[in-house]
Parts: C-alpha cells; structure tokens; sequence
C-alpha cells in the first residue's frame, strides 16, 4: 500500500468504530434466541477476537495476528454448526451494525460484500430437504 492510500481501518474511524461495531452486533446476537444458541455462554472472548481480527483486517494494529495467529476461520467456526438460515441471520445483524454506527461509503460497501461473502463460506451444516 502506498503512503497515500487510506485504509477502511482509518476512513471508518479506527478502533473505535470497530468496538461499536462489535457491540451492536454481540447485542443483537444476543437478542436472537436461534442465532445465539450457536455461540459459546461466554460472549467476551468471542468479542475481543472478532474486534481484534477487524481491525487487523481492515488496515489497523495487527493485534490479533500476534496473539492469535492466522485466523482459520473456517476451522474456528468448525465447532458451531451454521446453518444457511444461521448465516443469513449473523449477516443480517452485521449489515445492520454496519448501517447503526453510520459507516459511510466506500468502506460501506466493501465492508457489506465482505461480510455477506464471509457469512456464506462459514455454512458448514445444510439441512436435509424432506
């Protein structure tokens, strides 16, 4: 990246927009009664990481990276059995939070396709059509 390019992590606000963000969506998750049954009982250490992960990959601290390592989310999620209608539902709240912290465009956008791609490659589980 030149010095002249500005990341998604610095246009949005920096860190904390993404603990905003964070926040509203673990608080609707936690409203949800299907979507939060899939997470752990514990909501913190789900909330630091997911924040920690953001930020590192929207541009800012690499944080995450050094404590955590590469993010494997696909192994991460293995565990929690998501479903289409689980992922819609996740995606939905994450697109919401987006919109109520007031993201503004182009970060809007490629934060948007990046969460509705995202949701769709953590399904693991498909119901069987009877």
């Amino acid at each position: 990246m030149s010095e002249n390019q500005v990341t998604v992590y610095e246009l949005v606000g920096g860190e904390e927009t993404f603990r905003e963000l964070v926040d509203i969506f673990y608080s609707k998750v936690e409203a949800d009664e299907k979507l939060r049954a899939i997470f752990p009982d514990d909501l913190e250490p789900g909330k630091k990481w997911q924040f920690l992960f953001l930020m590192q990959y929207w541009g800012g601290p690499q944080t995450y990276g050094a404590e955590r390592g590469h993010p494997r989310l696909r192994m991460r999620h293995a565990p929690y059995a998501i479903t289409p209608e689980l992922r819609d539902l996740w995606a939905k709240y994450m697109l919401e939070a987006i919109d109520e912290v007031g993201i503004q465009e182009p970060a809007r956008s490629m934060m948007r396709d990046y969460f509705d791609h995202g949701a769709s490659f953590m399904i693991n589980r498909y119901p069987h059509n009877e």
